[in-house]
C-alpha cells in the first residue's frame, strides 16, 4: 500500500485570543517552536515596536498611511483598531500556506477572530485564553514592564469586554498554570489536525486499504 499522499492535507488557522496579559503570546510562541508545520501569521500594525521586537518577526510595523493603502487594496483577511492602533492579517501569505498544507497561528483580538471565522469557517479553530483572576491579570501586565501605566490601565479597562466574547470560541483555557495550559493547547491543535475534513488523503488511503484482500 502506498504511503500518505504528499500535499493533500488542508492547513488550518489556529486563532488564539485573550485580554492583554493572559498569556496568549507566550503560549503561541512555544507552540510554534515545538511544531515545525505551524507558523505565525505576522500582522501589520501601526503601533511602535516594543523593546526586543523586530520588524517582520513579531509584526510588520507600518505607518498609518501605508496601512490605509493596504486596506484600500483589500490586502487583509481582517483588520481592526485595538488600543488606538491598527492591526491587520495579510491575505495572500495565509491562503497560500493553507493550500500547501501548512498551519497558521493567529495571535489576535476577538474582533479579528470573528472576521476570520466568518470568512473561512471550515479552516478556523478558535481558542480563548482566560486569566485566573483580574488581580493576577493586573500583576502580569505590570510585571512584564512593556507599557506605561496609562496604557496598562486602558488594557485592564477593556479586559472585561474582551472576556465577554469567550462564548464565541471553540475552546477556552484558563491560564493559571502555564505548563498545564500549554499541554491543553497542544492537545487541541493535534486533535484538530486529525479531523477528517482536513485530510483529503484519507479517501484514497481507505480505497486502497479495501482493495487488498486480507
Amino acid at each position: 500500500m502506498s504511503s500518505r499522499p504528499h500535499g493533500d492535507r488542508r492547513g488550518l488557522m489556529l486563532v488564539i485570543s485573550s485580554p492583554s496579559g493572559a498569556g496568549k503570546t507566550s503560549l503561541s510562541r512555544r507552540l510554534i517552536q515545538d511544531h515545525p508545520d505551524l507558523s505565525l501569521s505576522v500582522s501589520a500594525t501601526t503601533r511602535s515596536p516594543r523593546p526586543g521586537e523586530e520588524d517582520g518577526r513579531e509584526y510588520h510595523f507600518v505607518t498609518r498611511d501605508a496601512f490605509d493603502a493596504m486596506v484600500a487594496e483589500d490586502s487583509f483577511l481582517e483588520w481592526a483598531e485595538v488600543h488606538e492602533h491598527r492591526y491587520g492579517t495579510p491575505r495572500a501569505t495565509v491562503m497560500s500556506a493553507l493550500d500547501a498544507g501548512q498551519d497558521v497561528l493567529f495571535d489576535i483580538d476577538w474582533q479579528g477572530a470573528e472576521i476570520i471565522a466568518a470568512g473561512a469557517p471550515d479552516d478556523v479553530v478558535r481558542v480563548f485564553v482566560l486569566p485566573p483572576s483580574m488581580p493576577e491579570l493586573s500583576r502580569r501586565l505590570h510585571s512584564r514592564a512593556q507599557d506605561p501605566e496609562d496604557v496598562i490601565q486602558r488594557r485592564l479597562g477593556r479586559a472585561p469586554g474582551e472576556i465577554e466574547k469567550w462564548q464565541a470560541y471553540d475552546y477556552v483555557l484558563v491560564n493559571e498554570d502555564y505548563d498545564r495550559a500549554y499541554a491543553e493547547l497542544g492537545h487541541i491543535y493535534h486533535a484538530e489536525r486529525l479531523k477528517r475534513g482536513r485530510n483529503a488523503w484519507l479517501e484514497l488511503y481507505v480505497a486502497q486499504l479495501l482493495s487488498v484482500k486480507p
